[in-house]
């Protein structure tokens, strides 16, 4: 069953979501050659903290850190370590947390990505990072009352196979709100028409992610992330999105 929150609840949300922004928006700015995937992480901690909140993904299924940093052939859950950012990475950073603080019990959810170029990407990574970035757009038009969960997935699909890139098929978004994943799941490939209704108060992190070779996954060294199966590049994007009956409100915009 999908979770319906209340308007209330959804403003709750919202000013989670405009902390997550914040937080990352200071986390972009540190990307650079040079940098441990580690220090970025350290930033981030202590950011959330500040803001009253808590990190959603430290202790998560044994997760060990706050922020997930996926470099390149990594798609998501990248761990923070010694790790240095080079020249030409492609690095995706993944977020959340949970405010006011006291996770699950009184607080609410918000999770978002990026991908980001470091300096002068290769001219098709440079355009994947595009596309994905795009089908998310896309996909956030289609979350309207009246549409389905399949709207938004053949968006997602459509915009990144029309662009000659691969679906992670095996990965794919959720429901958010009291749990860091609630009902339902949102897979980025579908049928138009199909699948649960949207209605006011459904609360989604949408997440397209996308590679430039072939979709197969595999669990990295780190036995957290997941990258592609043939070590080309991926790319994710995410935000959270209320339904409302005016159509999308992006909470972590």
């Amino acid at each position: 069953m999908i979770p319906i929150k209340t308007p209330h609840e959804i403003e709750l949300m919202a000013q989670a979501g405009k902390i997550l922004a914040e937080v990352m928006k200071e986390i972009k700015a540190m990307v650079a050659p040079g940098i441990a995937t580690e220090e970025l992480d350290k930033a981030a901690k202590g950011l959330i903290l500040k803001f009253g909140a808590q990190p959603a993904f430290k202790g998560y299924q044994g997760f060990p850190k706050t922020l997930c940093v996926s470099i390149n052939e990594q798609i998501v859950h990248g761990v923070p370590s010694e790790r240095i950012i080079k020249e030409g990475d492609v690095v995706g950073l993944d977020l959340g947390i949970v405010y006011p603080a006291g996770r699950g019990k009184h607080g609410y959810y918000a999770d978002m990505a990026i991908t980001l170029p470091v300096g002068s990407v290769e001219p098709e990574a440079a355009r994947l990072i595009k596309a994905t970035k795009k089908a998310l757009k896309r996909a956030i038009a289609r979350v309207k009352p009246g549409k389905t969960l399949g709207d938004i997935s053949h968006a997602i699909q459509g915009h990144i196979e029309d662009q000659g890139f691969s679906i992670i098929r095996d990965l794919c978004g959720h429901g958010i709100g009291r749990q860091l994943h609630e009902e339902p799941e949102i897979p980025n490939y579908g049928q138009r028409h199909k699948g649960p209704e949207l209605k006011p108060g459904m609360v989604l992190a949408i997440e397209p992610m996308a590679c430039l070779g072939r979709p197969g996954i595999k669990k990295g060294p780190d036995r957290f992330s997941y990258q592609t199966a043939d070590n080309s590049i991926a790319a994710h994007f995410e935000h959270t999105i209320a339904v409302t009956a005016q159509g999308p409100r992006v909470l972590t915009e």
